[in-house]
């Protein structure tokens, strides 16, 4: 991949380095778009190794939401399940190797952009900036932020209902809003993390974490489909054209979603200069997690439960008859929660950052000390306020999973696949008689149209589900 940058032999030396460095760190002229306002000196430090870019990436993209896959393939089948994955992997990673070029190439010239916005501002144009590219990212970050929240409240309510080991009593007391309202308040807390590599750490133990759950459920699966209390194995996709074809788009939906990071550039803004070459390794240490668990949980949880496949492989594990039974030992059962609770809150730190970044360069004072009260002060009351409102969105929509597939396919999709080769395309203007020209635009257009399939697939299902939405439901 770093192959694609023309002349990348000579940009690597060491007196271009080091010169790309000094610029880094001259003052911006302040009518700059990339003009170093409060939000990229406080929260896109620019401080971090390869490494710590890798447990960025893992942690953004390695999410529960790969506990969904065998979902995806009861609605697409093996073939076409195992062929979605494959491809989606291969073009998110080349899609994600040239946003990195072409942040290289432009720190480079001494115009290091830090966020998506500066780089559809440099080469797309304003307009794109604000209006396209920027309330897109900021949509599909936040809805992460807040998909995460009600996924860890569910979590926890899971935990709690397997702890007491009934359904009634006192179990049934407290509802889901409440358990939202707990994972809240402990997300809470962790927002005033101060920068994005403030959280190089956490997102190491992310990494162990989404690794163990992974585990956990490709083996709890294994378990499952061995044991005499397994489901009747049911490989059939749905009847009817209609029916199977919005099934498919909605399960390649699924798939490319899970795949999905839409933070590519802050995560290389965390990277000390020069930045050559450490995105690409952070994103092969990423790509290798990605196939370690993405690839076994989708093939055994579709091998173990086939089309009844739930929207978590975890929901697979427990039966509702009469009260909560587990087809796996309950210890195990907990175990797994815990470790996938635990990650959705580094996950949903991870996606609040672009959020952080706009509320720094709102309200705090780049000419003051990061941790001056005149800048602690307005940190503390906007982060918890921005998580306020994502708890408040969590429990009043307890069905946001369903808007969250609209945004994702709305969001995600161009983000991760489509803008990445036109913005190569433009920067390095490859020649037409060049494949890699070719590829790009085939890229770009393809996925285009699936972004539009799966956007009219995922409000479909918000149609069929609408009857069952409540406010504040305990679901």
């Amino acid at each position: 991949m770093g192959t694609l940058a023309p002349n990348s032999m000579e940009l690597e030396d060491g007196r271009a380095g080091s010169s790309d460095a000094m610029k880094q760190q001259q003052p911006q002229d302040p009518s700059s778009p990339q003009k170093l306002d409060a939000g990229a000196l406080f929260v896109l430090q620019s401080k971090g190794t390869w490494l710590h870019c890798g447990y960025h990436l893992t942690t953004s993209i390695v999410a529960p939401a790969l506990l969904s896959l065998p979902f995806a393939f009861a609605s697409l089948g093996w073939t076409a399940g195992v062929i979605c994955l494959a491809v989606g992997a291969v073009v998110t990673f080349y899609s994600y190797n040239l946003l990195s070029l072409v942040l290289e190439h432009h720190a480079q010239l001494g115009r290091r952009q830090l966020r998506f916005r500066d780089m559809a501002h440099d080469i797309l144009g304003p307009k794109w900036s604000r209006y396209y590219v920027g309330p897109i990212q900021f949509m599909v970050c936040y809805g992460a932020v807040v998909a995460n929240t009600l996924l860890g409240g569910q979590s926890l309510k899971t935990i709690y209902l397997i702890a007491r080991g009934d359904s009634g009593g006192v179990a049934t007391t407290m509802k889901l809003y409440e358990f939202v309202v707990i994972f809240g308040v402990f997300m809470l807390v962790l927002a005033q993390m101060p920068s994005f590599h403030s959280l190089r750490h956490i997102n190491l133990v992310s990494l162990v974490l989404c690794l163990a759950y992974s585990a956990c459920a490709t083996a709890g699966s294994i378990y499952i489909g061995y044991s005499s209390k397994a489901p009747a194995k049911n490989y059939s996709l749905p009847s009817g054209g209609g029916a199977r074809l919005f099934g498919a788009f909605n399960g390649v939906a699924v798939i490319a979603t899970s795949y999905g990071n839409g933070i590519i550039p802050e995560i290389q803004a965390t990277a000390a200069p020069p930045v050559t070459g450490k995105m690409f390794k952070g994103l092969c240490l990423c790509y290798t997690i990605v196939i370690a668990t993405f690839f076994s949980v989708a093939i055994a949880g579709y091998w173990a439960f086939g089309n009844q496949a739930q929207g978590s492989v975890l929901s697979n594990f427990v039966v509702m008859d009469h009260g909560l039974t587990s087809l796996v030992p309950k210890w195990f059962l907990l175990v797994t929660n815990g470790f996938t609770l635990l990650q959705l809150s580094a996950v949903a730190l991870v996606y609040l950052q672009p959020t952080n970044e706009v509320l720094e360069g709102l309200f705090a004072d780049p000419k003051r000390d990061q941790y001056s009260a005149r800048n602690v002060a307005p940190r503390l009351v906007f982060r918890s306020l921005s998580i306020v409102i994502a708890t408040l969105i969590a429990t009043m929509l307890p069905f946001f999973g369903d808007i969250n597939g609209v945004i994702g396919a709305f969001g995600f999709l161009p983000l991760d696949f489509v803008i990445p080769a036109v913005l190569y395309n433009l920067t390095f203007r490859p020649p037409k008689k060049e494949a890699i020209f070719w590829l790009n635009t085939a890229i770009a257009s393809v996925f285009s149209v699936l972004a539009l399939l799966a956007s009219v697939s995922a409000v479909r299902q918000i149609a069929l589900d609408a009857k069952d939405y409540r406010l504040f439901a305990n679901v």
